[in-house]
């Protein structure tokens, strides 16, 4: 089939190296003729593992392109995805749908013949009737089927998850869409990857309800985690413990320093804002965003406190600076709240990260970039542990004991054992885990 995926960036990229890869004739299209030319090229201007190769070998065989050019593109496709940006609108937290808005007018004036337009952007529940107002209202001629048709991409392991999906959703209201979404993910049905239709506004509220329920999994053990360092419990084994129920799961259960990233803090605000326009709040996700908010700002504080209350003139090496690892995506990462309350309180911060320090450095000023792990901690006074990118897993202990001024060391992501690092030399202090599992009667227990 013909597609014309309008919008570049993470979502677009992707999902049209993956329809290429399918089979289809896919054609990217963005405004930012910079983006084009680089991606023309060769140049991905994204970091996701596997997708330089992938847009490579498709380009070369002809069956992905790129362009400025909305019209032709257009005119010429079967099916138009939507996939441009929807960052929270500055001021009060709704999805900003100018882009949105903006890729159906324009694809309404482009439209020849009968053609499925998805909207595959995460969009508030609504969105795909407003598209179809502004098609029909900028042209009255154009026969379209909208359609929303989610995606469930995880930064790190997109192309995994596009082409091994748990699951396709696809909202309409036009049956004749059925067939043509039908035939675009065909080519999945040897995975047996569930096709689920539903109406499209259901499908616009199913993306905004997982997103939220994996946030509020993540707060819930991050407030446990709270919790058993009060109690002397290990939120490891309780996250295991509970994991293994299967009406629990035990993915969205590791302790940490809070949620970031492209998805969840933009996701869970516009569910919360859309519960309120519609008079239907949202307790649990409203408290699931300020809890989040507040555990990043503690997560420097906890810093703060290990090094006895004061940080003035110390180093503070900090490694990991994306919200996770196999990115370069700095949005809404814990480093920045935590790095920002460092340096609040007088810290010098010594970072290093393996792909988002270019990005790093457009967002937070004032902070020295280091080559690797063992340059950010020389000197330092603390080495924190944010992001738990492979390379961080098995780091020389001994000799980042050696580069160090004083041995202390902060896992936020429960990555190392405790008595290897003690072994080692250092003060080690992790995420939920007091002795990491060894006895502990906190006093008011005592005193029963």
């Amino acid at each position: 089939m013909r597609i014309a995926m309008i919008g570049s960036g993470y979502v677009g990229l992707v999902s049209g190296a993956c329809f290429a890869d399918f089979g289809h004739e896919v054609v990217c299209v963005d405004l930012d003729a910079g983006k084009i030319a680089a991606l023309e090229r060769g140049e991905i201007p994204i970091f996701e593992p596997g997708l330089d190769r992938l847009v490579a070998d498709n380009a070369s065989a002809g069956r992905l392109r790129f362009t400025t050019d909305l019209a032709p593109a257009v005119a010429q496709a079967d099916v138009v995805f939507i996939a441009v940006g929807t960052p929270s609108r500055r001021g009060d937290g709704h999805a900003d749908l100018s882009y949105v808005h903006a890729a159906a007018a324009a694809i309404a004036g482009a439209v020849e013949g009968f053609t499925v337009v998805v909207t595959k952007s995460t969009v508030p529940v609504g969105t795909g009737d407003d598209v179809e107002r502004i098609i029909a209202e900028t042209n009255p001629r154009a026969d379209v089927a909208v359609v929303s048709n989610p995606e469930f991409l995880r930064e790190g392991a997109a192309i995994e998850d596009f082409k091994r999906p748990d699951r396709i959703v696809v909202g309409l209201e036009d049956e004749r869409a059925r067939d043509v979404m039908t035939e675009v993910y065909r080519p999945l049905y040897l995975n047996q990857a569930p096709l689920l239709f539903t109406g499209r506004r259901t499908a616009e509220l199913i993306k905004y309800a997982g997103n939220a329920f994996l946030a509020m999994k993540i707060t819930f053990i991050n407030e446990i985690a709270d919790l058993c360092e009060k109690t002397g419990a290990n939120v490891q084994d309780v996250a295991r413990g509970i994991g293994l129920d299967k009406r629990i799961g035990p993915k969205f259960l590791n302790a940490g320093p809070g949620y970031g990233g492209s998805c969840f803090p933009k996701d869970t605000l516009a569910l919360v804002k859309t519960g309120q326009d519609y008079d239907s709040p949202l307790r649990l996700v409203e408290t699931t965003v300020a809890v989040n908010d507040q555990r990043k700002r503690a997560m420097g504080r906890r810093v703060v406190a290990a090094l006895g209350g004061s940080v003035r003139g110390r180093t503070v090496a900090i490694l990991g600076l994306t919200f996770k690892p196999n990115t370069d995506d700095m949005r809404e990462a814990p480093s920045i709240a935590i790095i920002q309350a460092l340096r609040d309180a007088g810290a010098r911060v010594r970072a290093y990260d393996p792909e988002g320090m270019s990005a790093a450095r457009a967002l937070m000023e004032g902070v020295d970039y280091a080559d690797n792990a063992y340059a950010a901690a020389e000197g330092a006074d603390c080495l924190v542990l944010v992001t738990e990118w492979n390379q961080f897993r098995s780091l020389d202990l001994k000799r980042l004991r050696a580069a160090m001024a004083t041995p202390l060391f902060i896992d936020l992501r429960n990555v190392y054992r405790r008595r290897e690092v003690e072994a080692a030399g250092f003060t080690y202090h992790s995420i939920g885990r007091p002795g990491d599992g060894e006895a502990h009667i906190p006093e008011s227990a005592a005193a029963e």
